[in-house]
């Protein structure tokens, strides 16, 4: 049977693979549901304002200083060597350093939000400044405990288990779907209610999933007070900081896209600009669940010096691209029947910008494999200085063609500054796996 063929770390990923793919399809519905279900409690713009804000909220997820990575790869390598001591302190550490950046962070947003015109930041007046100011403040704050208690996934990662961290995203939308649901039946549209509801769902779910493993089958990695040695928290936070790099890359180019298609156009060109990603996107999330337990295998392979199995995989991994690539441009095709039977007349959704998104996500298909490598691997270094110039000339980039094509140059914008991985990543995991990476390429 072809789940149960190769090797044992082959087999583990398509089990988790396949768990993951029942697990993806239900959050894939339930993100379907949600969009018509949010569009009918409120307007279109103040669905719009909602994703915008929860897009600026989500730059802050950086915080983490890339924790929670540091973590996921440290702790497969002490997996791998069976340190059970050293798995608790790494973790325990992680949870205590995450704790008190986080702390910080509450109490800096605190203070400075009263000063914060949000109407002017969302490019909007239907709602109140006061209004707009607490929104932010509830949002923020669950999204600060949703980033401490989602430690629980990097552990669960870090043991080549992507399937039962990918459940935990779903739990937290069926809970928030359920809520809505019946806020719809029972409350008139109300932006405040939404926020809350959605932002809460999560940080329930992710405390509920910590308290279940950490007396269940982690009970001997439960963070501790007598296991927190910060002195190992430098190379946390050293490693934690190059992936710090990356998330600061992907918060750019993801969650200031609302943002700038606000400035450029308006909240309903948002919320056409969501519900075209969110479709397209279908095909990165499959892709995303095939990738999802092979980080994680590749540092145990590398650490290994399993070379033979990770040049098999790779190429194994491209010929999937390729496929994606097709399915891709078979949702393009089909999008305007989609959007009409999703959406109705609600939102109109410009067949160019479906286009843009989909260029965009194939440039992402490709890359993939590369990156989820590069990452298992740990060689980080050339991707750091790739993701600074990234950012340097995204801005400007952005708003040259966003001020002339709105959203469609938005999105063109995001998808040209990948270009260059195309080539860099690809050549950096040649020579890493084939054992003649030098300088940078092995850093």
């Amino acid at each position: 049977m072809f789940l149960f063929k190769g090797s044992a770390r082959t087999i583990k990923a398509k089990k988790n693979i396949l768990i993951s793919f029942i697990v993806k399809g239900a959050s894939i519905g339930i993100g379907l549901l949600f969009v018509p279900l949010l569009l009918n409690y409120l307007d279109a713009e103040r669905y719009g304002i909602w994703l915008t804000l929860s897009s600026v909220i989500g730059w802050f997820s950086f915080f983490d200083v890339g924790l929670g990575n540091g973590l996921r790869n440290r702790l497969a390598e002490a997996f791998a060597t069976n340190n059970k001591e050293l798995a608790k302190k790494l973790v325990s550490t992680t949870y205590a350093v995450m704790g008190i950046l986080l702390s910080i962070l509450i109490i800096i947003f605190i203070g400075i939000n009263f000063l914060l015109d949000w109407c002017k930041i969302l490019n909007t007046q239907v709602i109140s400044k006061s209004e707009l100011s607490l929104i932010a403040l509830i949002v923020f704050i669950f999204f600060v405990l949703r980033l401490f208690f989602r430690l629980i996934g990097s552990i669960l990662l870090a043991d080549q288990r992507p399937a039962l961290n990918n459940s935990l995203g779903p739990i937290s939308n069926l809970l928030a779907l359920i809520v809505m649901y019946i806020f719809l039946k029972t409350t008139d549209g109300s932006l405040i209610i939404m926020a809350t509801a959605l932002s809460i769902s999560p940080v329930v779910v992710y405390v509920l999933a910590n308290v279940f493993f950490f007396k269940g089958n982690y009970k001997y990695l439960a963070p501790s007070f007598k296991y927190v040695e910060f002195n190992k928290s430098k190379d946390l936070l050293s490693l934690g900081f190059k992936f710090f790099f990356f998330q600061i890359s992907a918060i750019i180019f993801f969650s200031s896209t609302n943002f700038l298609i606000a400035q450029f156009s308006d909240q309903e060109s948002v919320a056409a600009y969501n519900v075209a990603y969110k479709y397209l996107f279908v095909v990165n999330m499959i892709y995303a669940i095939v990738l999802s337990p092979f980080w994680s295998a590749v540092t145990d392979a590398y650490a290994k010096s399993d070379f033979s199995w990770l040049k098999k995989t790779i190429q194994k991994l491209n010929l999937l691209s390729v496929g994606m690539v097709i399915l891709l441009s078979v949702l393009l095709s089909i999008s305007p029947y989609v959007y009409s039977f999703w959406v109705g007349d609600k939102i109109s959704i410009p067949f160019s910008l479906s286009i843009a998104i989909t260029l965009y996500l194939i440039v992402q298909v490709l890359i993939a494999p590369f990156s989820s490598y590069i990452n298992g691997i740990g060689k980080l270094k050339l991707g750091i200085y790739v993701a600074i110039i990234k950012v340097v000339l995204f801005f400007p980039l952005a708003l040259l063609l966003g001020d002339k094509f709105g959203s469609i140059g938005v999105v063109t914008a995001m998808m040209l500054i990948q270009l260059p991985s195309l080539i860099i990543e690809p050549m950096q995991v040649k020579m890493l796996i084939n054992g003649k990476a030098k300088g940078i390429w092995n850093k």
